[in-house]
């Protein structure tokens, strides 16, 4: 079983890599199914459906800064349980109906099911977490109490006063920036890379977490379901505003917000219940200008996690950290 590898403009790196990065996909399938015929199904659904393996994939990356060994590929499966556990919660939450180009969870089995099937996998992290040790425990909790938190700030929304845009920004450093984090971190930790660099690294992958985001919320108007793996608008339909809408209202409340833009409010405020009027509400975002404003914005996250490498020594490692950067904002063009 072969995990495809990202290009990391190194191919001796790469082709160090991939084994471990397909260690890390057989880990994943066994971690996910234990012979249970009534469990398996649902607790294997997303690992089978795919993805790109980001997080382990900086995990392993990050390894290679110091002497990876073993405790490295076990920490790369347990991020990817992590992220994967926080998704079936995420799809019953945002009634998404895609997910990774498949049905969501939620969809064949029910919310129940999704739900503990979610528990279920951070359960199974938290299991290889503890063969790691005790500090690798508290990370594992930390971060996971930001995911929580994240979502919890994203559910209930900015307090009165407070910037929307600024809350939204904290919002995805935790509830995505943080995990992205953890992975960057562990490499570092369990190679014996050093506690400055582990901290760094934490600060480089916050950053790329949350251009990743934004990245996503412009991907989100950009493409079609086939391409991106869920459904268009799905944030619009449930009322969360991600950045382009966060924009929208910026420019209302400092009464800059041109016509098109003031239409577009009244629309995202109607019901949206309607996949011909959320798919019209979509195309109609897509071309206003504040969409350049988060493409923008999400490559200005990158360029300051790039900037956070600039103390490790020149490396084809670092090369490939600044690649990995590049990457989350290449997915614009």
């Amino acid at each position: 079983m072969t995990t495809p590898m990202l290009p990391l403009g190194d191919p001796q790196l790469e082709e160090r890599l991939q084994p471990k990065l397909d260690d890390v996909e057989v880990r994943l399938r066994r971690a996910v199914a234990d012979g249970d015929d009534l469990v398996d199904p649902p607790s294997g659904h997303l690992a089978a459906a795919g993805g790109k393996r980001l997080r382990p994939l900086l995990t392993l990356l990050t390894g290679e800064l110091g002497r990876p060994g073993d405790e490295v590929v076990t920490a790369a499966v347990a991020v990817e349980l992590t992220h994967l556990s926080t998704l079936y919660h995420d799809d019953v939450m945002d009634s998404a109906s895609l997910r990774r180009g498949a049905p969501a969870a939620h969809e064949v089995w029910g919310n129940s099911v999704a739900i503990l099937t979610g528990d279920l996998l951070l359960a199974r992290a938290s299991r290889l977490v503890a063969s790691l040790g005790a500090e690798a425990v508290r990370r594992h909790a930390v971060t996971f109490e930001r995911l929580c938190l994240g979502q919890l700030h994203e559910t209930l929304g900015p307090a009165d006063g407070e910037d929307r845009v600024a809350h939204y920004l904290q919002v995805l450093a935790d509830k995505t920036g943080s995990l992205i984090a953890a992975a960057a971190r562990y490499g570092a930790d369990f190679s014996g890379a050093g506690q400055e660099t582990a901290d760094l690294l934490a600060r480089y992958g916050e950053k790329v977490g949350v251009a990743f985001q934004l990245a996503d919320d412009v991907i989100d108007l950009s493409a079609d379901a086939a391409t991106t793996g869920k459904t268009p608008g799905t944030d619009l339909r449930e009322g969360v505003d991600t950045m382009p809408v966060l924009l929208l209202r910026r420019r209302a409340a400092t009464g800059t917000l041109d016509p098109g833009g003031r239409t577009l409010l009244e629309r995202l405020a109607g019901d949206l219940d309607s996949d011909e009027t959320l798919r019209a509400v979509v195309a109609d975002l897509r071309n206003h200008e504040v969409v350049a404003e988060a493409r923008a914005l999400a490559e200005q996250w990158a360029h300051d996690a790039v900037a956070e490498l600039e103390p490790l020594p020149a490396s084809p490692v670092k090369d490939a950290l600044v690649a990995f950067a590049d990457l989350v904002v290449d997915r614009l063009a």
